[in-house]
């Protein structure tokens, strides 16, 4: 299968799309907050169930379109994967784990609220303990980069994240010295990861036959998912809304930690592949999907064990909110450093 073919007007358009539900989430909180409450104890065993229905219709599309017998081609591509897969792994949630406990815990402390501070660090340790599936397919395509090394890499990481999240992030959170439910992450992880994936796989199974059938049914799903995502920033928004309009500045102090951390694990995938000697075509993807994001998947796990007032609701909208913007841009320095990196 071959990753999408270019980036379209609403993924272009993310951010405005996220600042307008914000706009729009807080507006309606505030004018008819009965509604947004009987929403938010809608919960099964701590899981937000109107939620879970629009984290399903999320997530479920963008892992249709991956291939998970693409695994058995990891050799053609071993320094790239190899690479990925420690900054994914190894760098990204514990450099994100300390950059929060600087940024959050110590230096920007005295202008958030004392009583959220474990809640934004979690937040950001969630929105960092996952690599991005699905827009991964876009920034690879607009740095040329190699399809079957792009497909490969994301199966081999949906693998590893069905065994590697719930303990990554336990762990995490508890050098933070912040409580984990383990029943609520278990059942998070169960219903947003492995739950999704098995329905994806079994109706890509059925439907590997006919490609054209694949790709059509790929194309009805999207409308659903951005407006399953749009929905869910609205209820988000309607219940930070207080939070927001008393702390304006929160959305940007929490934007600078995830910001440097991006960057930092971009730079640092591409720069080892340089070493590594990997053709440019893998580098590209190598390092957008070191960089990247799963925040479906950090959204809904915030909400699941923190809730929707929570802070670390809010840390895991903003990685939404900057997604596009800082992708595009590690785009653009990938493309206008091919001769350097080639020499």
């Amino acid at each position: 299968m071959k990753p999408i073919a270019k980036i379209n007007a609403f993924e272009r358009n993310l951010t405005w799309w996220v600042l307008a539900c914000i706009v729009v989430g807080v507006i309606l909180g505030q004018q008819i907050p009965s509604f947004f409450q009987a929403l938010g104890n809608m919960k099964l065993a701590q899981v937000n169930l109107p939620v879970a229905l629009l984290i399903w219709l999320m997530i479920i599309p963008m892992l249709l379109k991956i291939d998970l017998t693409k695994m058995m081609e990891v050799a053609q591509h071993g320094k790239g994967i190899a690479v990925t897969l420690g900054i994914n792994w190894l760098v990204k949630p514990f450099s994100m784990a300390i950059l929060a406990w600087l940024f959050i815990r110590h230096w920007f402390a005295p202008y958030l609220p004392a009583d959220q501070i474990d809640s934004y660090i979690a937040g950001l340790i969630l929105l960092a303990a996952a690599p991005c599936t699905a827009m991964v397919f876009v920034w690879s395509n607009l740095c040329n980069g190699d399809a079957k090394f792009t497909l490969s890499q994301v199966a081999v990481n949906d693998i590893i994240m069905l065994f590697a999240f719930a303990p990554l992030v336990a762990l995490l959170l508890g050098v933070s010295s912040i409580h984990v439910p383990w029943d609520t992450l278990a059942l998070s992880v169960a219903l947003f990861i492995v739950i999704p994936l098995l329905i994806s796989q079994i109706w890509r199974a059925a439907l590997k036959a006919d490609v054209i059938a694949l790709e059509k049914t790929n194309a009805r799903l999207q409308p659903f998912s951005l407006a399953a995502l749009l929905l869910t920033l609205v209820l988000l928004f309607a219940f930070q809304g207080p939070q927001i309009l008393a702390q304006p500045l929160v959305i940007l102090l929490l934007a600078i930690p995830i910001l440097i951390q991006v960057y930092f694990n971009a730079g640092l995938a591409y720069w080892l592949n340089k070493k590594l000697k990997v053709a440019h075509c893998v580098a590209g993807p190598s390092a957008l999907i070191g960089a990247s994001n799963f925040f479906e998947l950090a959204v809904a796990t915030a909400i699941a064990i923190f809730g929707f007032n929570s802070g670390a609701a809010l840390a895991t909208v903003v990685g939404v909110l900057i997604e596009v913007p800082v992708m595009l841009s590690i785009v653009a320095i990938v493309n206008k450093s091919t001769t350097w990196y080639e020499k």
